[in-house]
């Protein structure tokens, strides 16, 4: 005689409690979890939660962590980027070193920035030439914001000197010291420049 105990369960009772505990762990993980988790992320960290963006006169100007195309002089500008700075469409080029569409790619930006920036090829810093992973770096090296020092203090009409202390006023070390390389948010730099400049205007 077969005891309840040594009984195989129905087909149909074992996909109710498998159809149960998938709906429990939807509601565990999917929801519960998601929502306390961005909960705690919005409380905590606000700014980082609604990705780090930055305002100026009521409008949105970008993020400090997402790079963009800046054009003129006035300006400084980040590492190329193989999508466009879209932040949609994140990706590098996928070129091997050996490419000849990279080495032609490179060999151009570094044609051009000799000739904006009056130097030599030897003294570009290779961040401006070679494009991040994602091709969204908001940062480059204080070295390749000096570079271009004196041509965005020529277009602005402001002293080198003034432009290059604006560059040590956002060099930022490696994230608690020790990760990731000393560094130059580029938007922020060119928002300071324009800050400095509406403030130059205000006293005349």
């Amino acid at each position: 005689m077969t005891t309840d105990l040594f009984r195989t369960p129905s087909i149909s009772s074992q996909l109710l409690t498998a159809l149960r505990a998938a709906v429990l762990f939807l509601v565990l993980c999917g929801l519960g979890y998601t929502g306390v988790a961005t909960f705690l992320g919005g409380l905590l960290f606000p700014q980082q939660a609604t990705g780090s963006l930055i305002e100026r006169n009521g409008q949105i100007v970008g993020s400090r962590l997402v790079g963009q195309a800046f054009a003129g002089g006035a300006y400084f500008y980040g590492r190329p980027s193989a999508a466009n700075y879209d932040p949609t469409a994140t990706g590098g080029s996928n070129l091997a070193p050996s490419n000849p569409a990279l080495r032609e790619r490179a060999m151009g930006d570094s044609a051009r920035i000799q000739a904006k920036e009056g130097v030599s090829a030897d003294n570009i810093p290779v961040e401006l030439l070679a494009a991040s992973g994602a091709g969204l770096d908001p940062d480059i090296s204080p070295a390749a914001a000096r570079l271009q020092a004196p041509r965005v203090a020529a277009a602005r009409g402001l002293p080198e000197q003034a432009v290059l202390a604006a560059i040590e006023q956002q060099v930022q070390g490696p994230q608690w010291g020790l990760f990731g390389q000393t560094r130059v948010n580029v938007l922020l730099l060119n928002l300071a420049l324009d800050d400095l400049a509406d403030n130059a205007k205000d006293h005349q």
